[in-house]
């Protein structure tokens, strides 16, 4: 049996997309119905169109590209958004195809982590970049370092996140994270 590496792709269990300088190449039929769009719609645009703000776009590209070019792979949840505005945790994992240009060219999985993982209360891109390394065990020092900023600063942005989801602890925090609120 003779394998068609395109149907494979189409047909994937999560979504797929080859990019080229951080804009969308190709991509599978999962991860346009994941993300509301469709695939014209899609092919020839910038990820920038999947992030919550623009501002996360930059941060996390610049964040991910020393990581591609050390290792040629990434991962991690965020959260990402559907063409309808709406919010989602997502799983991305990642490789670049030339580590010493990480983001010329790559192949990217997506997996919506939605029904374990509701997004329930409005959060600033930073508390969702803090929240993201807490769901991943991170200290606020870890935090500080990964995100290029105080501890201090981590330490009030997971003060904020424990308000909005009414957590007493970190721990209640994490869980209510994971719960969605």
């Amino acid at each position: 049996m003779e394998v068609d590496y395109r149907q494979a792709f189409d047909l994937a269990p999560v979504g797929l997309c080859l990019s080229r300088n951080r804009g969308i190449v190709d991509c599978n039929q999962q991860l346009c119905e994941m993300f509301g769009w469709s695939r014209e719609n899609l092919i020839g645009q910038s990820f920038l169109v999947l992030y919550p703000s623009a501002d996360e776009y930059e941060r996390l590209g610049a964040r991910m590209a020393p990581i591609l070019n050390a290792k040629g792979h990434y991962a991690d949840d965020r959260i990402m958004k559907r063409a309808s505005g709406d919010v989602f945790w997502c799983h991305v994992t990642g490789r670049a195809l030339n580590r010493e240009e990480p983001h010329e060219a790559g192949i990217w999985s997506f997996e919506d982590l939605s029904a374990r993982r509701p997004v329930k209360a409005e959060l600033t891109a930073r508390e969702r970049e803090v929240a993201a390394r807490l769901l991943d065990g991170m200290t606020s020092k870890e935090i500080g370092k990964t995100l290029k900023i105080s501890h201090r600063t981590v330490e009030i942005y997971r003060a904020r996140l424990m308000r909005k989801f009414r957590a007493n602890t970190t721990a209640d925090l994490v869980h209510k994270l994971m719960a969605g609120g």
